[in-house]
């Protein structure tokens, strides 16, 4: 009987409880929202009203912060403007601003130090240092947040969203524009990474190393300072992404270096000086790729080994393929060439004679850049045909034996548009935005691995 009343009594006081749970703040009348934190109960949920400037606020509790419309937090230069130290926090829908920028430390808009289960959405962050900051934070959300940065040197920004020794983080459906790096993964494994957009980082528009088993999918990634560099990383997914519109003297949509195993399927590479240069890596498989416009498409250096492309379109680009050196270990078949010119006598969708991509100017220009003002001379022109005909100095092994006669339908799923895959309409189309990215006027762009 005992236990019965006191079920009953329990569900009596559950709507009470739960209403106690829950707490309306007021800027500036009363008390602060430092206090309220320090009083209120573990799980509580808070409805802030106004603008809050109280310079660092940290945050010690699993409680729930939530924006009513217009609120603000606004660290006002002091250092970070909230600092997560709980499990079990989530921050919603709330306009942030005023990090101090310092060379010294990692301040942030957001920064969570240690935590799991940490939830960071719908927030529009701006005019920050650092944007969203995560260290040794495990299985957070990432989502539906708008992040700003100061438009200007790459000395007074840092990353958008920046995570260090973390896992099983999801990362999705933010915006990030005006930062160092739009996205940065250090020593960062299992996460997803999904539906983001990057645009007008001064560096790269993602950038991770050391960072396994994670995947990238349906992203979008344009006109950033060197597009996406992956780097000393293994077991990588990039799916359906889009990287576009990355030009300059370095530049280029994607940069592999020393990746073991993974997969690059799906991705559309438009419009970069680079589509995707490949360094060191082992095991990779480029299938169902949309590579146009871009003025090199494919760099893959001799130090690349055992990495299969299949179902890739070459479409609209001043080089296809580039080497420096001998690609015997990696195998090329199934692909679209927009400039294969061979026949296909049993109809069976694949060219009847291989064809190489490689040609002789893309040699002399990978041992002489400065060749590359003559790109459109008649006179390189028949070198290159001449080339393709009798080979004597392209690689016997960079060659696609069974090349497709029309564009795969699914390359550069989800990328960009309808019509992507289709070839130019007539060959004196080929290439024209490429050409403008190689004469580009290059941005200063820091390099340096990590």
């Amino acid at each position: 009987m005992g236990k019965v009343l006191a079920i009953l009594l329990s569900w009596l006081l559950l709507p009470t409880m739960a209403w106690a749970g829950h707490h309306t703040f007021h800027s500036g009348q009363g008390r602060t929202l430092k206090d309220l934190l320090e009083t209120i109960a573990p799980g509580d949920t808070v409805l802030v009203h106004g603008e809050v400037r109280e310079g660092t606020i940290t945050i010690r509790k699993p409680v729930t912060l939530i924006a009513a419309d217009g609120a603000m937090i606004d660290g006002e230069g002091e250092g970070d403007v909230l600092v997560v130290r709980a499990d079990d926090v989530t921050i919603r829908g709330f306009r942030i601003r005023g990090t101090r920028i310092s060379h010294m430390d990692d301040l942030a808009a957001i920064s969570v130090q240690e935590c799991r289960r940490i939830t960071i959405a719908d927030n529009h962050i701006e005019e920050s240092f650092f944007a969203i900051h995560l260290n040794g934070a495990h299985d957070a959300v990432i989502e539906g947040n708008r992040v700003a940065g100061r438009p200007g040197s790459e000395e007074s920004m840092a990353n958008g969203i920046h995570l260090w020794k973390s896992s099983r983080a999801t990362i999705r459906n933010n915006h990030v524009m005006h930062h160092r790096d739009g996205i940065y993964l250090e020593f960062v494994s299992d996460a997803r990474i999904t539906d983001n957009t990057v645009l007008h980082c001064e560096r790269y528009g993602l950038h991770f190393m050391f960072s396994h088993g994670n995947l990238y999918a349906h992203n979008h990634f344009e006109d950033n300072g060197a597009g996406v560099a992956v780097m000393y990383s293994r077991d990588i997914h990039m799916r359906q992404n889009r990287f576009l519109a990355n030009r300059g003297a370095s530049a280029y949509g994607l940069l592999l270096k020393d990746i073991n195993d993974g997969t690059i399927e799906n991705n559309t590479f438009m419009d970069n000086t680079t589509g995707i240069l490949v360094d060191g890596c082992n095991r990779l498989r480029f299938e169902d790729n949309l590579f146009r416009l871009n003025g090199w498409a494919l760099r893959m250096y001799a130090s690349s080994m055992h990495c299969d492309l299949e179902g890739n379109v070459f479409s609209g680009n001043t080089f296809d393929v580039s080497t420096n050196g001998s690609l015997a270990y990696n195998r090329m078949e199934g692909n679209y060439w927009d400039r294969y010119t061979g026949y296909d006598l049993d109809r069976d969708g694949h060219g009847d004679v291989p064809h190489r991509p490689l040609g002789f100017f893309t040699l002399l220009v990978e041992r002489m850049p400065y060749a590359l003002v003559f790109s459109r001379s008649l006179f390189v022109s028949l070198l290159d045909r001449a080339e393709r005909l009798v080979p004597s100095l392209t690689p016997e092994d960079l060659k696609d034996d069974r090349p497709l006669m029309r564009p795969n339908p699914t390359a550069g799923h989800g990328g960009a548009g309808e019509h992507a895959g289709d070839p130019p309409e007539n060959e004196d189309n080929k290439g024209p935005n490429a050409v403008a990215a190689l004469f580009s006027p290059f941005r200063e762009t820091s390099l340096a691995h990590g």
